[in-house]
């Protein structure tokens, strides 16, 4: 069924391209044509010019001399007494009008003499690249290889299917299944992409090609394949008013507003085992009691998640576990800084809803370096809260 929806495709494609072709070439060939014939009647006009003013100047020379001729008639033909008379006018015309004198006439080799010059080249020349023109590829270079389901998100991974071929750019497209149309979500070197702003539990379209080294043309798709995400997506809480908030609730800007305190998520959305992503879009003056990090439970009056119950990362880099900082240290954070945290579960000891011991092995990641310890806490927690806290304006951030 994909051999023949791809082949009926690939048709379409072919008919409509070379129509558009052929619209086009014939569009530049009568625009050349028109200027050509322009040009034809310029010179026509111009060189015509002076040989109708000179053919004027004879016809009215020879016209006049006509007159002339019979007027001259009537005065040898009348009376003696109006004969005089006659050929007194008449000898005063003859004398004023210079008969024996002409234009001057172009010589033949000052004449244009108008013709087209084809080269019959451009057919050759023509025929040669129209019939290299396109090609028909049964396997694309690239294909689709994972979807990774992220809240509000889908992480997207392909791979070369061509060993000969040498990639030197990716292009991702996706639709809606309802669309129509696909469009471009990323362009680059990478193998992977983070897409965001997925409605849960609706089906999208996916699609990749490439680009050689060198070259300006794009492959053929891939397979287009369906992936989908079933988790909803991280939303900071609304109403704090140190923060303003995105259109979709996953950007977090510190404004200037003096009010200070921590901005947690509208629910307890991260689970154990999926990834917690924060990107730094924009960067303000850091401070040591900023953090970015997951807590346990909201808890209001709070300037940090440098507290119990809460795992954070600073701005300046230095990791806290329940308040406490940690010997290991990961870079400043610094605008375009991804900073990502990975939790297990390593139960200790009965573990229920009144109490009892549970461990979790956490990984924070942040500019290719990471810190691992264990966390452990008094509850089962099923669920956390995400939180940030910056203690100066201009800070924003992303996540997913």
């Amino acid at each position: 069924m994909e051999i023949k929806d791809s082949a009926t495709l690939t048709r379409d494609v072919l008919e409509q391209h070379f129509s558009d072709l052929k619209g086009t070439l014939k569009k530049l060939l009568d625009e050349r044509l028109m200027s050509l014939l322009q040009e034809v009647d310029v010179i026509e006009q111009e060189s015509i010019k002076p040989l109708d003013e000179c053919q004027k100047l004879i016809e009215h020379g020879v016209s006049t001399a006509d007159d002339l001729l019979r007027e001259g008639e009537s005065a040898v033909d009348g009376d003696v007494g109006q004969q005089n008379e006659k050929l007194c006018n008449f000898t005063k015309k003859a004398l004023h009008i210079q008969l024996d004198s002409l234009p001057e006439v172009p010589s033949l080799v000052d004449v244009p003499c108008l013709s087209a010059q084809l080269d019959d080249c451009l057919l050759t020349i023509l025929k040669n690249q129209i019939f290299r023109h396109g090609t028909v590829a049964s396997r694309p270079p690239v294909q689709l290889e994972e979807f990774v389901e992220k809240p509000g998100g889908i992480l997207v991974r392909w791979c070369k299917v061509d060993e000969d071929f040498i990639p030197q750019d990716y292009r991702l497209q996706y639709r809606k299944s309802t669309a129509s149309h696909f469009e471009d979500v990323y362009v680059g070197s990478e193998t992977e992409f983070m897409v965001l702003h997925i409605d849960p539990n609706v089906d999208y379209q996916f699609r990749v090609c490439a680009r050689g080294d060198g070259r300006q043309e794009w492959s053929p798709w891939s397979v287009p394949q369906t992936g989908h995400t079933s988790l909803v997506p991280h939303e900071w809480t609304t109403g704090l008013e140190g923060y303003s908030l995105s259109s979709r609730r996953n950007i977090a800007l510190r404004n200037d507003s003096q009010s200070c305190g921590v901005l947690y998520s509208k629910a307890p959305t991260y689970f154990c085992g999926q990834t917690l992503t924060f990107r730094i879009e924009t960067v303000g003056q850091p401070d040591r009691r900023d953090s970015l990090g997951v807590c346990v439970e909201q808890r209001n009056g709070d300037d940090s998640l440098q507290r119990d119950k809460a795992v954070c990362i600073s701005t300046n880099g230095a990791v806290f576990v329940n308040g406490k900082e940690m010997t290991n240290q990961l870079p400043a954070v610094t605008s375009g800084s991804t900073v990502t945290f990975d939790m297990e579960v390593v139960q200790l000891g009965p573990c229920s809803n009144e109490g009892g011991n549970f461990k979790l092995r956490v990984t924070i990641s942040s500019n290719n370096r990471e810190v691992v310890f264990d966390w452990v806490l008094d509850q089962c927690c099923g669920s956390l809260y995400f939180g940030c806290s910056f203690s100066y304006p201009g800070w924003k951030v992303l996540v997913f």
